[in-house]
């Protein structure tokens, strides 16, 4: 499968990633592993020792390198072995591995898997309005999806699936009507839903503190950048209210996926909360995201994996997907996807 790689992906929540232990992890299908060093740095290199290629992520973290534990060579962030416990410790010209660059920002850790010359972190999407430790509350969690990433991008791009998938917690008999709007902006894809004179489930009603019966004009727009990184505002205000977006509440869900193989991949997604709220906001932020996981594992999760077993290797469009108006947004996604991926093989 063809991927984009010269762009960040998302590597690991930035508590996942310690000086006490290395975390292994796959990506575009290359065994890394993610560490900290003595400054507490995030450092990323191959998990594959040159000597006998054991795992390196089976070692242990000594100051700022990894040693493996099988015969203890040692190597740092940028690939270099810089200790040999054997003989007179010399060390061989060809003991090193690759390293991979990795920037922390937005409580997250981002690898990027082209070349290191072109990986500029200013080009890291802005998720400091919803991923700002400093400003929210945020609480995270990680799934892993026996499912191609792009699948799951589709999953979020085109929210009309709450109504039947989601029917015992999300959704509505009303989703179905929405307004719905796809917006692109040079790389970046908006896909703007909103849905009107809803009764939201009785679970929503009472996270949202919504008098029982109370409709509601509800709003699920959602902003996607390459590769598969998403940004979900969602949000409430009494039916009927002029220009809801305006003046009703809003919460941000974070969704970002980067695929480990073809055919499974990483799903790491967040909600938060203004630190205003004080713990009130923290509270409500791990609550929403134990809330949420229920109907992400139990059902997002089985049908993506069906999805992924019933098509086999077979490429997406060459099944002849027949289109309905709500894959809009996710069929735009993937013709701009599909346009950075040539445009990057035909500059090689």
């Amino acid at each position: 499968m063809s991927y984009l790689h010269n762009t960040w992906y998302v590597a690991a929540w930035d508590h996942e990633v310690s000086h006490e232990k290395p975390l292994a992890r796959k990506i575009l299908e290359e065994p890394i592993v993610l560490f900290r060093d003595s400054m507490g740095t995030p450092q990323a290199i191959g998990d594959r020792c040159p000597h006998r290629f054991a795992s390196l992520s089976k070692g242990c973290v000594k100051g700022n390198s990894i040693q493996c534990a099988y015969h203890g060579l040692e190597f740092d962030g940028s690939g270099k072995c810089t200790h040999n416990p054997h003989g007179k410790g010399n060390i061989p010209t060809q003991a090193k591995v690759k390293s991979y660059p990795v920037v922390e920002r937005h409580s997250i850790v981002w690898i990027w898997m082209g070349d290191p010359a072109k990986a500029d972190p200013e080009t890291i999407v802005d998720y400091s309005q919803s991923l700002d430790p400093q400003k929210r509350f945020v609480a995270k969690d990680y799934l892993h999806a026996r499912a191609n990433y792009q699948l799951e991008t589709d999953n979020i791009m085109d929210l009309s699936h709450i109504e039947f998938l989601h029917s015992g917690s999300l959704g509505s008999d009303a989703v179905n009507q929405a307004v719905t709007e796809v917006v692109q902006e040079g790389r970046t894809v908006f896909s703007n839903r909103l849905t009107q004179n809803e009764r939201l489930h009785e679970s929503l009603e009472q996270r949202y503190n919504i008098p029982e019966g109370q409709k509601v004009d509800r709003w699920l727009d959602v902003r996607w950048d390459p590769p598969a990184n998403m940004e979900l505002w969602v949000g409430i205000a009494p039916a009927g209210t002029p220009e809801p977006r305006q003046v009703g509440k809003r919460i941000p869900f974070n969704h970002f996926f980067t695929p480990e193989t073809e055919k499974t991949a990483h799903y790491w997604f967040a909600t938060s909360y203004p630190r205003r709220m004080g713990e009130a906001g923290e509270r409500r932020a791990n609550e929403d995201i134990k809330y949420l996981r229920g109907p992400f594992e139990a059902e997002d999760l089985p049908m993506l994996e069906a999805q992924q077993k019933l098509m086999g290797d077979a490429d997406f469009w060459s099944l002849k997907p027949i289109l309905l108006p709500g894959d809009a947004a996710a069929v735009r996604v993937r013709r701009v996807l599909d346009q950075l991926i040539k445009q990057e093989q035909e500059a090689l």
